[in-house]
């Protein structure tokens, strides 16, 4: 089942199930081999710790996994993603399988003003969401789609969903040699489509089927730059399972 991307504002964009991904069969050996070397880039983040005004981002660990089980015990979370409930064990599997593969880009998004004004808090105390890009296109590895949830009710339309974007944008340019991205929203869901496009996002697919609409970003010269204009506050530093502490 894919998800439909449909929300109630800007907090949940453009969601896959992210309990059973589909992806899109490519042929030919030369696409195949170059998606290959594209997604052996993806799992870089698995070292990695990017800190933002509003939004530490960090690799999605087995810490994080009982407050993630419990967001998506969460109905209208369910609905959203297209997601059926997990077992906590089962949780854990799926944490271990999006570590390990290779198609995969997962950060968990932690809220900053709380995890540096609390010292010795733990992440999973101040997490709120997550951020993905996906490879979903065996001939073309430049390709990432990008999705955002901000999961916690009392974090939601304070911009921590948006700076997650773009220092996930980013990191696919810098890190990933990502060149174009995708994000699947709703077509109700006015809200996210309107945020998309203040991020340069343009509108190039509608598909009635899973009445959803596709937008994309292409990453000219001009907007590398803005990207990077926008990005330039964003600090990168090793992580290591929770270890590395606030600033």
């Amino acid at each position: 089942m894919r998800a439909l991307g449909i929300s109630l504002g800007t907090w949940c964009l453009g969601f896959r199930n992210r309990h059973s991904a589909e992806w899109t069969e490519g042929t030919g050996k030369n696409g195949a081999q170059a998606w290959s070397l594209g997604a052996a880039n993806m799992r870089l983040n698995q070292n990695t710790l990017l800190l933002g005004k509003k939004v530490v981002l960090v690799p999605y660990t087995s810490e994080h996994v009982p407050r993630y089980h419990e967001w998506m015990k969460s109905e209208e979370l369910q609905h959203l993603t297209a997601s059926e409930p997990l077992s906590l064990e089962q949780e854990y599997a799926m944490q271990r399988s999006w570590r390990e593969d290779a198609d995969k880009c997962t950060f968990i998004v932690l809220d900053a003003e709380k995890w540096q004004a609390q010292p010795g808090a733990t992440e999973e105390s101040c997490m709120v969401g997550d951020v993905n890009l996906f490879l979903t296109d065996l001939e073309d590895p430049t390709l990432g789609e990008i999705e955002v949830m901000i999961a916690e009710p009392s974090c939601r339309g304070k911009g921590l969903g948006t700076e997650a974007v773009l220092m996930m944008l980013s990191y696919g340019v810098t890190r990933l040699d990502l060149t174009k991205f995708e994000a699947k929203i709703g077509q109700g869901n006015e809200p996210s489509i309107r945020m998309f496009q203040k991020l340069h996002f343009e509108q190039v697919a509608v598909s009635s089927v899973f009445q959803e609409v596709t937008l994309r970003l292409t990453m000219s010269e001009s907007e590398h730059h803005w990207l990077l204009e926008q990005t330039s506050h964003v600090e990168e530093k090793p992580y290591r399972d929770g270890s590395a502490e606030p600033c």
